[in-house]
């Protein structure tokens, strides 16, 4: 499931009483431009008094990352129903977009929580700029200056087939 960043905009039709309605704007992450829609109105639903039935869709933008190669630090805030009740939480993800950061949120709260797509409302996500706002130990300590990972069982390539000695690969 390859989510996307949606900017969704719609209002309430025009009445007689309000000929020009408020307008309202969402970023929404999902797999096409219907599911974006659809969530669109059951968010809209539930903010404010307006439905489908009684409501405009203006217009629909995917919104692509600005800089999709570099790698960022995102911080997501999130609200979820697990099977006790609603719980709030923030997370942060390493990932090269948005999108990307948001579709890890949804692996790991599936894995962690065993909470599905539906019971995951995404409240906000906020690129980290700045090393020292990051919270949790488990992204900070891939921000440390001169990392090295240890590449062990390294096997040298020899030119003849058969050598007298083994190789030594630690």
């Amino acid at each position: 499931m390859g989510l996307q960043e949606f900017q969704v905009v719609g209002r309430h039709l025009p009445t007689a009483n309000e000929p020009n309605p408020k307008i309202y704007r969402m970023r929404i992450f999902a797999p096409n431009e219907v599911v974006a829609k659809s969530r669109f109105w059951y968010f809209l639903r539930q903010l404010k008094k307006v439905k489908k039935a009684s409501g405009e869709i203006i217009g629909v933008n995917v919104i692509h990352e600005a800089k999709p190669l570099k790698v960022k630090n995102f911080g997501i805030w999130l609200r979820y129903d697990s099977r006790s009740g609603t719980h709030n939480m923030y997370k942060e993800f390493r990932d090269l977009s948005r999108a990307d950061a948001v579709k890890s949120l949804y692996q790991d709260m599936a894995a962690r929580h065993r909470a599905r797509f539906r019971s995951i409302h995404i409240l906000r996500v906020v690129e980290i700029a700045k090393a020292d706002d990051v919270r949790r130990p488990y992204i900070k300590q891939l921000l440390t200056p001169n990392l090295k990972f240890p590449l062990p069982h390294r096997v040298a390539k020899t030119a003849a087939t058969f050598v007298a000695n083994r190789p030594s690969t630690f």
